[in-house]
């Protein structure tokens, strides 16, 4: 276990991560200089106490911030998945349960955390044009639930799904010193990751082929151009200060495939990544 790669890895997603830890460096330093056992021994209890020293200090008020930006995108996927199971002929009979799944999780997210937030919850009636959002992006995509594209519909899906993953990883470190909002979050997240992999599901069958697969492959793999920002980072290698593409593979010997290192890795998007892409539906 590198330690200091980890430290790399955490101020991707937060910058001032150095300045957090600054005090508490010689802490480390002095463990890593222990007999081997003793350092492996003690390393868990080391990395929590800083954590929580870095961390524990997160006001209300950034705990609030973070979780705003979550509702404002449940509020964009709820309404999307909304306006699509209102939109009659678009969804197929045979996805339509699956739809409905969707949507049903995508409110209860809203719900919860609204219910989280309280008097301090943004709302809906806040974004887009009164609650109404541009499902065209500004004029870049079609008018699919107008046309009943139900291609360009998934595509969209896709994309709002992956991004979802991504923004949430990427605010972590952000509530890492509210347990209970941390875990909540993470939960969140993971049904999020199962809503992507799904969708994608859904396209390859859709289409008859191989493609897309159900995790995302290098850099954009949606077959669409105009979302690529969204997969930004997603073709890294680097993990850990290690490059995975250098590695062994122990079944066949051979070294990693580009596209085997960047589908057993996500990536994180952080806030300023992440509003981009969402303002032009109405995101504020």
């Amino acid at each position: 276990m590198n330690i200091f790669s980890i430290i790399e890895e955490i101020e991707k997603v937060d910058p001032e991560f150095q300045d957090r830890i600054s005090p508490r460096r010689d802490a480390i330093k002095n463990i890593t200089s222990f007999g081997s056992k003793v350092a492996v021994a003690a390393l868990p209890f080391a990395l929590g106490a800083l954590f929580k020293k870095a961390y524990g200090q997160t006001t209300v008020g950034d705990v609030n911030g973070t979780l705003n930006f979550a509702l404002k995108l449940e509020y964009l996927e709820a309404a999307f998945y909304n306006t699509a199971l209102n939109t009659p002929g678009l969804i197929p009979a045979a996805d339509l349960a699956a739809f409905q799944t969707i949507a049903a999780h995508e409110n209860a997210h809203v719900s919860f955390l609204k219910a989280v937030l309280g008097s301090a919850a943004v709302t809906q009636t806040s974004q887009g044009t009164a609650g109404v959002y541009d499902w065209t992006a500004g004029g870049t995509l079609p008018n699919y639930f107008a046309t009943k594209d139900y291609t360009t519909f998934l595509i969209v899906a896709n994309a709002f799904e992956d991004t979802g993953v991504r923004a949430y990883k990427g605010q972590a470190p952000f509530i890492i010193g509210n347990q209970t909002v941390l875990t909540a979050a993470l939960n969140i997240h993971s049904v999020e990751a199962r809503h992507a992999s799904h969708i994608r599901t859904i396209r390859r069958k859709a289409g008859n082929g191989t493609t897309p697969k159900s995790w995302i492959t290098g850099a954009n793999d949606t077959g669409f151009a105009g979302i690529a920002a969204n997969y930004a980072g997603e073709d890294n290698t680097m993990q850990g200060g290690v490059d995975v593409s250098a590695l062994i593979n122990p079944v066949t010997g051979a070294k990693f495939s580009a596209s085997a290192c960047t589908e057993a890795f996500d990536e994180p998007l952080t806030y300023a990544q992440v509003l981009p892409l969402v303002q032009p539906f109405g995101v504020k």
